[in-house]
């Protein structure tokens, strides 16, 4: 059964890097702007197939289209990148702190057994 859509903005952008296709059309727009035909080009898949990935990544804001002319060549948006690292660093500092606290215990069970083998010595 699939999930209902979320309105959480994180939740498309990592639906939308959860694709290793669209990870790969961002990392072609990371070196700059191109159209659909350029984006499709190393794919095996139709220029349609790359507008529904090219879709996804505008709904989730990586991704913007503009206009020159008649094309309208893509760009990467990374600001929602940014706004996914600063959540993830959240996440690592609570980790970090829950090592902190584990490598105190460990410390502190270590004493204590080391303690125990003295006590059984004498």
């Amino acid at each position: 059964m699939n999930a209902p859509p979320s309105s959480d903005p994180l939740d498309a952008l990592f639906a939308a890097l959860a694709d290793p296709t669209r990870r790969a059309i961002l990392a072609r727009l990371a070196e700059g702007e191109a159209t659909v035909a350029e984006l499709a080009a190393p794919f095996a898949m139709s220029q349609p197939a790359v507008s529904k990935h090219l879709k996804v990544l505008e709904r989730a804001g990586l991704v913007t289209a503009g206009v020159d002319g008649q094309r309208r060549p893509r760009r990467m948006n990374a600001a929602p990148l940014a706004e996914a690292a600063d959540a993830i660093e959240r996440y690592r500092q609570i980790w970090e702190r829950n090592y902190r606290r584990l490598d105190v215990l460990l410390e502190e069970m270590k004493a204590v057994e080391q303690q125990s083998r003295k006590g059984r010595e004498i």
